[in-house]
């Protein structure tokens, strides 16, 4: 980076800038998820770092971070979510292939696969009892919620909820869960965002519960506590007490709701197609399929956006191919995840697989 640049970029991050939406453009294209150390001599190569963001929020991008296996070309089609254990591995989901679960190590390098043949997690949570780490997933595909130890093998499996009598009609929508969450007792909280967009729960012992929200069926008014497309849920644990935090995503809103299932409030609107959550301390990432990372802060402000893409073409666009992609911007982010650090990992919804790193620039005390 010359003299020029550095200089341009430290007042835009100053003024509170995009510095990924100004200088995107100008970057080579990001082809994340290919080896570039193995390329033609002729081929493309992203070398330069992306830093956006504003404040105490600014993310800086680590260039084809995510290495492919060695059997693989691309990733395959993603669709899913993301989680990071305590030891800082990252888990996420494939919607193609013979596998459910890709495992990265934070240097981005692959080391295993597990779920065959339960492809289709849609979301995805991680929860410790006694000691020990689970992956919770919304199985889309098998229209099913699984339980995944670490090393791949499944503990249960919860089927449709026939006793919520929500789908009882052979001419109403199919139960396709999209998300899922567990409460500090091991309640299980299940969205059916792709369906009938109801939130249904179980007891630890997968026990049914109830069924709560339901569809909104004003357009221009949106009733509070009902849905249109509930496809993300995440334990809120950030207030006096644990609630639910389920985005609603054709809404463009995030709503609270108490382990009762009982309607709280709406937090946060006006988004771009909120998808999935991740916290991290008091702060919120929130995944938004119109190729763009919110941050929000304790009181549900947006106080920062990551990748923002100027280039609306690309927004919430599957067929995005690597070569239309940029370094630093997103395209449609489905998954997201902090790590303990408080890095960013982020899962476009891409025929091809686009899962990126993100390095938080933590601020530094002024002299």
């Amino acid at each position: 980076m010359n003299r020029t640049t550095k200089t341009l970029t430290k007042f835009l991050l100053t003024a509170g800038l995009s510095v990924a939406g100004v200088f995107g453009a100008a970057r080579a294209l990001a082809h994340e998820g290919v080896d570039h150390s193995k390329a033609p001599k002729d081929a493309l190569a992203v070398t330069d770092a992306v830093r956006s963001g504003t404040g105490a929020n600014v993310y800086q991008s680590v260039p084809n971070w995510c290495q492919m296996p060695d059997e693989r070309k691309t990733l395959g089609a993603t669709h899913g979510g993301i989680v990071v254990d305590k030891k800082g591995n990252i888990y996420f989901s494939m919607d193609s292939g013979d596998k459910a679960i890709l495992v990265y190590g934070p240097d981005g390098k692959f080391q295993r696969a597990f779920g065959d043949k339960l492809t289709g997690c849609h979301g995805l949570c991680i929860n410790e009892e006694n000691g020990e780490e689970f992956i919770y997933a919304a199985h889309l595909k098998g229209k099913q919620a699984i339980k995944f130890k670490l090393d791949g093998t499944v503990v249960w499996t919860i089927p449709i909820p026939k006793e919520s009598g929500k789908y009882d009609d052979p001419k109403g929508k199919a139960y396709s869960p999209t998300g899922i969450a567990v409460a500090p007792n091991g309640d299980i909280y299940v969205v059916d965002g792709y369906g009938a967009q109801w939130v249904h729960q179980w007891d630890k012992d997968r026990k049914y519960i109830r069924t709560f929200g339901g569809p909104s069926t004003d357009a221009k008014n949106p009733e509070p506590g009902k849905f249109k497309t509930c496809h993300g849920i995440a334990l809120d644990k950030r207030g006096e007490k644990p609630l639910l935090l389920i985005c609603d995503r054709e809404n463009r809103r995030l709503q609270h709701f108490d382990l009762d299932g009982k309607f709280v409030a709406v937090i946060t609107d006006g988004l771009r197609r909120p998808c999935s959550v991740s916290f991290n301390g008091k702060r919120v990432a929130v995944a938004e399929l119109e190729a763009r990372v919110a941050i929000l802060d304790e009181a549900n402000k947006v106080i920062s956006v990551i990748g923002d893409n100027p280039d609306k073409a690309l927004w919430a666009k599957f067929p995005a191919k690597p070569e239309e992609w940029k370094e630093g911007l997103f395209t449609a982010p489905h998954g997201v995840s902090f790590d303990h650090d408080g890095n960013l990992y982020v899962m476009d919804w891409n025929q091809s697989g686009r899962v990126s790193k993100l390095d938080w620039v933590k601020p530094t005390a002024s002299r």
